[in-house]
């Protein structure tokens, strides 16, 4: 054996040593014995670069913001072993927009526009969380169809934010053909999008009261050739890597979490649910109307890299579950609230009478007034639970807004997850959290 070999199996040893002796108290107990977060700041890395290093010591290297695997303009600050990752330290701010500083000055019509920019790969999700609480401020009821309406945009986004990660994941990984399948199917489900709110991306179509516009004439027909187009594609991504042994040794037990630990890191979406621990805010804290619908929540074993890529394939076919109930369970009415003080007249409306085009104008410049209150509505998003907080003060703008976002809560799982493994899994670490970086700055 080779010293080089001979200081990795001690490294190795040491470290399952460091395991068997941590205590079996709480998720958090745990998590500050085994010191994955490396805890030195950049002008002290920065202070450390061009000294001779000793052998036997540690290695700080930077990993982002400008790697194509970060998925944007994260930073890591890795302490290395060899290629073994013992501490990390994640950086953001990079991409920092005060959006919900933004949302202060914009009242709350033109709300929708701003916070459906964070989460650029579900923005309908933004947008509904939104609304749900600006409605819980006012204590107003959405019509039945609105509701429905609301549920199909979200699941059809649920559908093409996890074609979006099999995409990236794939690429991340090696299996470059994924990147151009994953988008091709992901594509069609935009196209829908543009046919229903007029926009790809960033909609602004869930409003607080309803939605914009009601569904176009043929949308059943758009709906349902999707729900056929995509079932045998997923078989496709099953044969291209779910069995593949290259596939399964580069995930299976990477990354590695357990439900003690994620839920002490406050981590929730298909990372808490990779740990066997089944909570979904659409079952747990049903919203909308999914109590109405019949649905699995699917969950893993081992809390690893592989675990949440098949929760999210999975879930692709469970919102394609849900979106066919939706489809045949869509009531007729009205999609939005019919309350003056709310709703916009109708666009035809405009034209003839004078009151709309001034009641509109109105509502459009100044806005509506909001009881005074506080509220938080949470939806399940593809990531996990993402949470709207608005203070109002009686006027046309919240007081307060603040967002919860999955991303930025679920990237404190990383140094807990890479500790240990090889500087080569880091990619597939990151990967399987699939943060939105204009989630976790906004």
């Amino acid at each position: 054996m080779s010293d080089t070999e001979a200081e990795f199996a001690d490294l190795i040893a040491q470290t399952s040593e460091e395991s068997q002796g941590l205590s079996r108290g709480s998720g958090t107990d745990r998590l500050r014995e085994m010191g994955a977060v490396l805890r030195l700041s950049e002008a002290d890395a920065a202070a450390l670069e061009g000294e001779a290093g000793d052998p036997d010591q540690t290695m700080i290297i930077n990993m982002g913001p400008q790697h194509p695997s970060t998925h944007g303009v994260l930073r890591l600050m890795l302490e290395l072993q060899g290629e073994t990752v013992l501490r990390t330290k994640p950086i953001i701010g990079y991409l920092h927009a005060g959006m919900e500083k933004t949302g202060e000055t914009l009242t709350y019509l033109q709300g929708a526009t701003n916070v459906t920019r964070m989460d650029y790969a579900s923005p309908l999700f933004n947008e509904l969380a939104f609304a749900l609480a600006v409605e819980q401020l006012l204590g107003v009821e959405v019509p039945v169809r609105a509701t429905w309406i609301r549920m199909l945009m979200t699941e059809m986004n649920r559908i093409a934010s996890h074609l979006l990660f099999l995409a990236t994941n794939g690429m991340d990984l090696g299996a470059v053909s994924m990147m151009l399948f994953g988008w091709r199917e992901r594509e069609e489900v935009l196209r829908f999008f543009e046919s229903v709110t007029g926009l790809r991306m960033n909609h602004n179509y869930i409003r607080p009261g309803g939605v914009a516009a009601d569904l176009p004439d043929g949308w059943e027909e758009d709906v349902l050739a999707l729900m056929d187009l995509i079932p045998p594609r997923l078989e496709e991504y099953d044969t291209l890597m779910t069995g593949q042994p290259i596939w399964r040794e580069r995930l299976q037990g990477v990354g590695v979490i357990t439900a003690d630990e994620a839920i002490a890191l406050g981590a929730t979406g298909p990372i808490l649910r990779s740990t066997g621990y089944a909570w979904d805010l659409r079952r747990d804290m049903p919203y909308l109307a999914y109590d109405e619908l019949d649905f699995d929540v699917v969950v893993g074993s081992y809390g690893d890299a592989f675990d949440r890529y098949a929760i999210r394939l999975n879930e692709v076919r469970e919102s394609m579950r849900l979106v066919r109930q939706i489809v045949e369970g869509m009531p007729s009415g009205d999609y939005r609230v019919q309350d003056k003080k709310v709703t916009p007249p109708p666009r035809a409306r405009i034209d003839e009478s004078m009151e709309a085009l001034i009641h509109h104008f109105k509502l459009f410049t100044e806005g509506f007034q909001v009881p005074p209150g506080e509220t938080y509505a949470a939806v399940e998003s593809p990531r996990g639970e993402l949470g709207c907080y608005i203070v109002s003060d009686g006027g046309a703008k919240p007081y307060r807004l603040r967002v919860r976002g999955p991303s930025f809560v679920n990237l404190q799982t990383l140094p807990h997850m890479m500790r240990g493994g090889l500087m080569a899994d880091a990619v597939a670490v990151i990967s399987s959290v699939d943060p939105i970086m204009g989630e976790v700055d906004r």
